[in-house]
């Protein structure tokens, strides 16, 4: 769940999750005449047990892992996209426009921000990337020189490097690198997991991506993000 602006915990009530995912299911849901509340599982493997054993009924930003095809329904289309974006420094001599590119040149990348499995091998075979505990220590880093790039999401880059008042010195070149999918996954053993539910809900993902809602309810998501970051008691609220 610590993956704004799609996900995070709310700073007020720690119990619940908040973010874009959990706007969009919501709405859903009510649509549908359904009650939800989405609610803070615990870690990512603590929350996905939560699910699989039906104490829980689904996951609200699961990647795509054919290994828990066994347990749970992924929903198509995801519910939104994370585009990876590769972030350098203005003044870098040779723009970065592919991932051949980046070999040689050492980067960084959060551990929190999650990456598309072929990607992540590729990443982990061919580039010099250092796992760094959150955006902000990855940004500062490459502020200061000590790394190239930064991996980062397209929207949470923004908002961070804004924060940090970085936005004169470091950008975003134009395509991402990688595109992963959160998806909505009902567990096997939910009561609620049933093929009515699965069809409404894949119809309403698409119709929230083709209305240009999912990007409506990101960028607000972002402004409510940004603000807890510039808040000072919101050193806790985590970052990916």
């Amino acid at each position: 769940p610590d993956a704004p602006p799609y996900l995070w915990r709310d700073p007020q009530d720690p119990k619940r999750l908040m973010g874009a995912n959990a706007d969009l299911l919501t709405q859903a849901a009510g649509e549908l005449g359904i009650k939800l509340e989405v609610l803070y599982g615990g870690k990512r493997s603590q929350a996905l047990e939560e699910v699989r054993t039906g104490r829980m009924d689904l996951l609200a930003d699961a990647p795509m892992n054919t290994a828990q095809l066994e347990s749970l329904d992924y929903i198509h289309p995801p519910i939104v996209q994370n585009d990876i974006m590769v972030w350098t420094r203005r003044d870098h001599a040779v723009p970065f426009n592919a991932i051949s590119e980046l070999h040689g040149h050492p980067g960084a990348i959060s551990e929190k921000t999650r990456l598309t499995p072929s990607f992540e091998a590729l990443t982990r075979q061919h580039l010099a990337l250092e796992r760094v505990s959150g955006l902000t220590p990855a940004f500062q880093k490459l502020a200061l020189g000590e790394v190239d790039y930064v991996l980062a999401g397209r929207y949470a880059g923004m908002v961070m490097v804004q924060t940090l008042s970085l936005s004169a010195d470091l950008i975003a070149q134009p395509l991402p690198v990688d595109t992963p999918g959160l998806y909505l996954a009902l567990s096997f053993n939910s009561a609620c997991n049933d093929p009515w539910l699965r069809g409404q809900l894949a119809k309403k993902m698409a119709e929230s991506a083709a209305s240009g809602l999912a990007g409506d309810v990101i960028r607000h998501n972002l402004e409510l993000w940004k603000a807890q970051l510039l808040q000072p008691a919101s050193a806790s609220v985590p970052n990916k």
